[in-house]
């Protein structure tokens, strides 16, 4: 499986899993905060495109492949 055509409410729910929570949200776009001060800004536009999918990964420290696994 690739990167390619994740919808956003599957990066959601992976990024709930690692304990992010929604902090604020503004339009289409969700502010996701960690309990360690990590935070993440997830837009709600399906398909995700890959590089922000990645920005997205780096940002809350969470591998390609464990998300891979987790979808």
């Amino acid at each position: 499986m690739s990167l390619r055509n994740h919808r956003w409410h599957d990066v959601y729910k992976v990024l709930k899993k690692h304990g992010f929570d929604v902090a604020r949200q503004r339009g289409d776009h969700l502010q996701m905060v960690h309990p360690d001060g990590r935070f993440v800004t997830l837009i709600k536009k399906d398909p995700i495109k890959v590089g922000t999918l990645k920005a997205i990964l780096i940002q809350a420290d969470i591998s390609q492949k464990e998300f891979l696994s987790q979808v």
